[in-house]
């Protein structure tokens, strides 16, 4: 079967035949892969800078982002059936089966020995067929599978958000209603990044009724500005603006969701957080040269102003479970934004052309592959 592959020691990344996958186990579910989203950590990997392959094998199989539909199961599977669409986690516990990773908290793992599809120590979904456990598979609803690719990149924010309501709860932090009524707003959020983590995100912070301001480099009017404003968010763009303009006209920041991987902009974010606040950190990143800091007064504000700051990376089942739901209040509420997301798809014959990103517009791009109809036909 198809796969696009890295190989580590010769640098190389292509179009190979791997052999298709088999059930091994009881609670194995086969599933046909239809869209796999292209990521900065895909081309990162494709890069070579990081990206591990499994033990046995010189080169790893990218891709984490998937929608697949299931096209056999073994004879312990009870949660998913064949022709359901689902999206699979990424991440796999330890070996030494860690006290998180023992409760299906692999995000949490302690001993960093996890693998993840895709990235690290196993292959990933950017290949015709995968067969993988039970307990991985999140089932979608058939009315969501146009944009559940979407789903893992959501989980980002899902995760952090679930964090960010067991910390807030030390405040009193849920709007009130005498605050102005159910259209009201009563906490001010900015989402640093207009890519497809950065506008998922801003959408599950609307659907939270936060006042959300998107912020980015390009000025507008621009696409991602136009999305940004669809969802009753604002889009500032940050040329020849410092954060401290920005914030200047917008009252106390209440949270900052950073999802640019961009160090010298998130700091300078950092410093104009608000009174409680909380800063999350997604992104991861590359080797670069120090920045300068005044550590001194960052230290004093997060002491003083009760603030909190967060890294969060990958996600638990649960987080998927919670993106699901709100994929279909997103498609309720904005459903041209949602598909708007989604701006190239390419057969997988054509991944080449992702590798390097070109269009100052894109938020993301999809690999698919032939429908799985004719699969599931073949084994019913």
């Amino acid at each position: 079967m198809k796969a696009v592959a890295v190989f580590p020691k010769t640098k190389e990344v292509k179009l190979i035949d791997h052999p298709e996958p088999h059930l091994e186990r009881p609670t194995d579910v086969k599933f046909k892969i239809l869209n796999v989203g292209v990521c900065g950590t895909d081309r990162e990997i494709w890069e070579f800078k990081y990206g591990t392959p499994p033990p046995d094998s010189e080169y790893l199989i990218t891709g984490h982002e998937s929608l697949g539909q299931v096209v056999e199961v073994g004879s312990a599977v009870r949660t998913v059936k064949v022709g359901d669409y689902v999206v699979p986690t990424v991440r796999r516990g330890c070996p030494e089966n860690c006290i998180a990773c023992s409760q299906m908290r692999q995000d949490f793992c302690y001993t960093g020995h996890f693998t993840e599809r895709g990235i690290k120590g196993a292959h990933g979904y950017m290949t015709e067929f995968v067969v993988d456990d039970e307990k991985y598979m999140n089932r979608v609803p058939p009315e969501l599978k146009e944009v559940a690719v979407l789903l893992e990149p959501l989980t980002i924010a899902e995760k952090a958000l679930m964090q960010v309501y067991t910390i807030q709860a030390r405040l009193p932090w849920e709007c009130r209603l005498e605050q102005g009524g159910a259209n009201q707003t009563c906490h001010t959020a900015l989402v640093l990044g207009a890519g497809p983590v950065g506008l998922l995100g801003a959408m599950a912070l609307r659907l939270l009724n936060m006042d959300v301001h998107v912020i980015a480099r390009e000025p507008a009017p621009n696409a991602k500005a136009s999305l940004a404003e669809t969802l009753g968010a604002h889009y500032i763009g940050t040329a020849n603006r410092t954060a401290e303009q920005v914030a200047a006209p917008l009252g106390n920041i209440d949270l900052i969701f950073e999802a640019t991987g961009a160090a010298k902009a998130s700091f300078d974010f950092l410093k104009i957080l608000g009174t409680n606040g909380i800063f999350i950190f997604t992104g991861v990143p590359a080797p670069m040269n120090d920045i300068t800091l005044d550590a001194g007064a960052l230290m004093r504000d997060i002491v003083l102003d009760n603030q909190v700051v967060l890294g969060t990376v990958n996600a638990p089942k649960i987080a998927f479970e919670n993106g699901i739901k709100d994929l279909e209040e997103f498609q309720k509420k904005w459903p041209q934004a949602l598909q708007a997301l989604i701006t190239g798809t390419l057969p997988v014959e054509r991944f080449q052309e992702t590798i390097k990103r070109t269009d100052r517009n894109e938020i993301k791009t999809v690999l698919t592959f032939a429908p799985a109809a004719a699969a599931v036909m073949a084994r019913s």
